[in-house]
């Protein structure tokens, strides 16, 4: 880029003259200084370096961690990471050599943000996040981000964001609402993680989490409270029932008491809320994740204890009959991937029974495609939303605008590999998802989102609104 075509794209020549008048104006002693200072404030600042590097997430596996620079500042990102299937989701790279951190390396993905993405964003405008996530997707030239990595693109996306939001100067939830088209300043409800199963824990439990969520609270403050005075008092009821090794706590911080059955975990989380004194004001929301236990067309309920596993299979029909009765026996708000990624079928049919929220993880994958086949075939209600999924902030956005639009519900996630980011507590508040999953009520990762969420409702004010009984709206 020529000296001149710089000058033009920033429009820096009218800026400079203007800057000069303004100084014969105010007939300043140091014009120079004056003109230096008024073009500091009418130059908008440039994207100057990108710089990346490998961290360890929260399970000690890399990940990425991005430095953008603007003449404002240095902004900093992390991505997190999971363990679902890759086949329909953006794709985390990492290097494959065995040797070094087990095949799970970042390099690559850290050198292609070093080399190329500098190199293509170097000179943009902070402030035009479409442009610069379009910037990333071009370079990469893939469906699914396989070239440079889902990983180093979100990485990216999230420090430009941060260095917008401060060009702007504004909030970043703010600035996210912005880029969504709408000013939003809606609290979610938390779906706090109190226990722990599936292949993420030891226990014999089959469903991967067992949540809370504070529905009949007045503000975020407050449900942060109720969620900590339950998971505390549920640590109580687990020591008196099952030993102290019942607390041993998973990846999302939640309990992983020695229970085999889900009914059996119902009833210690309610137990808790009932010490709390709480009750009507928590309900109980559950993560299935029925993809970990499916064999074909059949569930596998006992598939973590080798003595029962695969002589009780359950079929589709016996599963909606099973959520049938859990939900008249207990106060489910909410249950997450009741079926196999593939059984659209039966995930169809449990959601025109309309018992309660059923969200899509696996169903979905964050995926746009399998977001409308969704939408058309009426075979969930709510998207759980992995930005890491789909790897730029623009196309998480545009998600949840097709999941508003069908009046759906929308639940921003973290994944069990954090980071202690907390971008998706500015990003749920941006787009009004009335409702945020980041794990327990403990643990530092999980608890910078829940902690952010604490100083936005602060910083609103008056204007600051918790979703509470609105949570799906």
């Amino acid at each position: 880029m020529s000296v001149q075509e710089y000058l033009d794209k920033h429009m820096l020549s009218r800026k400079i003259e203007d800057a000069v008048n303004a100084a014969v104006r105010a007939k300043t002693q140091d014009p120079v200084l004056f003109i230096s200072n008024h073009m500091k404030k009418a130059v908008s600042s440039v994207i100057t370096k990108v710089k990346a590097r490998q961290i360890l997430d929260s399970r000690g596996i890399p990940t990425v961690e991005v430095d953008l620079y603007t003449n404002k500042g240095m902004f900093r990102a992390s991505v997190p990471s999971g363990d679902s299937s890759a086949m329909y989701e953006a794709v985390e790279l990492r290097d494959g050599d065995k040797g070094i951190y087990l095949g799970n390396a970042v390099t690559k993905a850290v050198k292609n943000i070093n080399e190329k993405i500098s190199e293509a964003l170097v000179g943009m405008d902070p402030t035009v996040q479409p442009q610069i996530d379009q910037a990333m997707i071009d370079l990469d030239k893939t469906e699914k981000k396989c070239e440079l990595g889902a990983n180093a693109i979100l990485a990216v996306s999230i420090a430009a964001c941060r260095a917008g939001a401060a060009e702007k100067e504004v909030p970043l939830y703010k600035h996210i609402a912005d880029i969504y088209g709408k000013s939003n300043s809606t609290l979610p409800v938390p779906a706090f993680t109190v226990i722990s199963g599936g292949k993420h824990s030891g226990n014999s439990l089959p469903v991967q989490d067992i949540m809370i969520l504070p529905t009949g609270a007045g503000k975020f403050e407050e449900a942060l409270q109720m969620g900590s005075e339950t998971y505390h008092h549920l640590k109580a009821v687990i020591t008196e029932k099952y030993g102290a090794n019942g607390c041993n706590v998973g990846e999302d911080g939640g309990f992983t008491p020695d229970i085999s059955s889900i009914r059996e975990g119902f009833d210690i989380v309610r137990e808790a809320i009932g010490r709390t004194g709480y009750n009507d004001k928590i309900k109980i929301g559950i993560g299935v994740a029925a993809t970990e236990f499916c064999i074909g067309t059949k569930y596998d309920l006992e598939f973590k204890s080798p003595n029962k596993s695969g002589q009780n299979f359950k079929s589709g029909d016996d599963m909606i009959q099973m959520y049938k009765d859990l939900c008249c026996d207990y106060p489910i708000a909410s249950i997450e991937d009741p079926f196999d990624k593939e059984d659209w079928e039966h995930s169809k049919r449990f959601c025109g029974l309309g018992l309660c929220q059923v969200i899509g993880d696996d169903l979905l994958m964050s995926n746009p495609k399998r977001i409308e086949r969704a939408i058309q075939e009426s075979a969930c209600n709510s998207l759980l939303l992995k930005i890491s999924q789909i790897g730029t902030v623009t196309e998480a956005v545009e998600v949840v605008k097709m999941a508003k639009d069908a009046c759906w519900g929308v639940v921003v996630s973290h994944r069990f590999g954090e980071t202690d980011d907390s971008f998706i507590a500015d990003l749920a508040v941006a787009v009004g998802a009335g409702q945020i999953k980041a794990g327990a009520p403990c643990r530092g990762e999980r608890l910078a989102k829940y902690n952010q969420l604490l100083r936005i409702e602060q910083e609103l004010g008056d204007h600051a609104v918790y979703a509470g009984e609105d949570w799906r709206l």
